[in-house]
């Protein structure tokens, strides 16, 4: 008998473990993080572009939260990928500068650089956790795209992906180079935003009802070569300067109505009650005719200082749009938040909604923001820090502490510039001193104006001795190639 009740207590106490699990299981949100490349911090209407229509984006943040001071992991492309789906800066990865295919070997060993197998990602960690997981879009994480000497997509934890290595081409216009779980998908009839909606809306008509899913939207719009809907670009021939001005608003227009497509998706298949939506861009906009073919780059950084590779804030300072239907505060619907988020918060916050608790040894650089969308203030310990050593200004370090932003040149700016890191060049950027220190007060001077470093000597020699014990801190843990 006393075993009987014993054995009965044990099964009740088992059931109990396993709803308790269940429940929480249950309670895992969805999890949709939209990246665009190139868009500029002025570029939706939402943050105050004059001509650009974003209805889609705009209805995202009047029901959710628009954060002023969002920020990339890095002012360009592959690197700032690499930091939002790892949590750390991409320095610590090898990653240092844009990706280019793998054709020939480069003195500077930059046809190796890849994100390494070691390297987990929010994909990886919520796959193992039994989420359903997809990218569709822009990889741009190695040089030997879909070949075996490299890891690919499905290695860090996507399980279907449908992307290119770098740019859609010919350009966003019946785009011919994109790869479907390691097969080439071919010539694809079409505007590559909407391509990669088709794509996303038909993975989750199909994925795995009863998974919760973590899905990448990875748009290529509005990076050269634009292309743009005719029908779409004549909407804008009134407001632009030429028609290829109207070709790069009608990109971005575009693509908010790709983001409107999967939303009404979400809600046709009753996904759209528990999905936490991220909206944000890999880095700021491109300058026009940088480049032969950036004829059509009519990107705007708004009130910010530079441009895409810039250590100034719109090299990497971009929308920030977090909607979470019926779990965020009413407090903050529809709020504008001058919180500081980094894309590299993305994964402990993802991860701590997810219920996963982060290996103790994982050197994280971002944080979980967990708090603040529950309403309360985040406290973020560790300030953000970039090192960009192509950067087009002479600043290569910058770091964002509270209400302060702090610049320097290294060695005076005669450290040559760096588009990838070896075994030669890593003793050149360990000994680096840190010079021409810039502090400007973000709170009151958004555009970097004013540089105050001069004038307030203790903040100057405080911001100084920690940008340089968190340079010191990535540079030795950076990897050379």
């Amino acid at each position: 008998m006393k075993n009987l009740i014993l054995f009965r207590i044990a099964s009740i106490i088992l059931i109990a473990i396993i709803v308790s699990q269940n429940s929480l299981a249950d309670q895992r949100p969805n999890v949709m993080v939209i990246l665009c490349d190139d868009l500029g911090y002025g570029d939706l209407e939402c943050y105050g572009h004059p001509a650009i229509k974003t209805p889609t984006l705009n209805r995202l943040a009047a029901d959710g939260i628009r954060f002023t001071d969002c920020y990339s992991a890095a002012p360009v492309c592959s690197p700032s990928r690499v930091g939002l789906l790892t949590g750390r800066s991409p320095n610590r990865a090898g990653v240092y500068d844009w990706i280019p295919n793998a054709d020939k070997p480069a003195s500077n060993k930059r046809h190796l650089v890849h994100m390494r197998e070691k390297e987990k990602t929010i994909a990886s960690f919520l796959q193992g956790a039994g989420y359903a997981t997809c990218l569709v879009g822009k990889w741009h994480c190695n040089s030997e795209f879909n070949r075996p000497q490299q890891p690919q997509p499905d290695t860090f934890g996507f399980e279907h992906w449908f992307a290119t290595q770098n740019n859609a081409s010919p350009s966003h216009r019946n785009p011919n180079n994109f790869v479907r779980n390691g097969s080439d998908a071919g010539a694809i009839q079409g505007f590559s935003c909407q391509v990669v909606a088709d794509e996303a809306i038909h993975w989750l008509e199909q994925k795995e009802k009863d998974k919760p899913f973590f899905l990448y939207v990875a748009f290529h719009e509005p990076h050269e070569p634009v292309a743009s809907p005719a029908e779409i670009v004549a909407e804008y021939l009134d407001d632009a300067r030429t028609e290829d001005e109207a070709q790069y608003f009608a990109n971005v227009a575009n693509m908010d109505l790709a983001v409107g497509r999967i939303m009404k998706s979400l809600t046709r298949l009753n996904l759209d009650e528990n999905t936490l939506i991220i909206f944000t861009s890999d880095n700021g906009p491109e300058t026009l005719n940088r480049y032969r073919s950036a004829n059509r780059s009519y990107g705007q950084p708004g009130p910010l200082r530079g441009m895409k590779l810039h250590t100034t804030e719109a090299g990497f300072r971009v929308a920030g749009i977090i909607n979470w239907k019926n779990h965020l505060p009413q407090s903050m619907i529809g709020t504008v938040n001058q919180t500081t988020i980094s894309s590299l918060d993305l994964l402990p916050t993802i991860c701590e909604l997810a219920h996963l608790s982060l290996p103790k040894e994982m050197h994280l650089d971002g944080t979980s923001i967990t708090s603040l969308l529950q309403g309360n203030e985040l406290t973020r310990e560790k300030p953000l820090t970039w090192i960009y050593y192509n950067a087009i200004n002479e600043a290569r370090v910058a770091m964002r502490h509270e209400r302060w932003k702090v610049l320097a040149k290294l060695d005076g700016g005669s450290l040559p510039k760096l588009t990838n890191v070896t075994k030669d060049s890593l003793p050149l950027i360990q000994q680096a001193k840190l010079t021409d220190i810039e502090i400007y007060d973000l709170k009151n001077d958004t555009s970097e104006r004013q540089n105050i470093a001069q004038v307030n000597r203790e903040l100057t020699i405080e911001l100084t001795e920690r940008l340089q014990e968190e340079y010191q801190n990535l540079v030795m843990d950076s990897h050379a190639w």
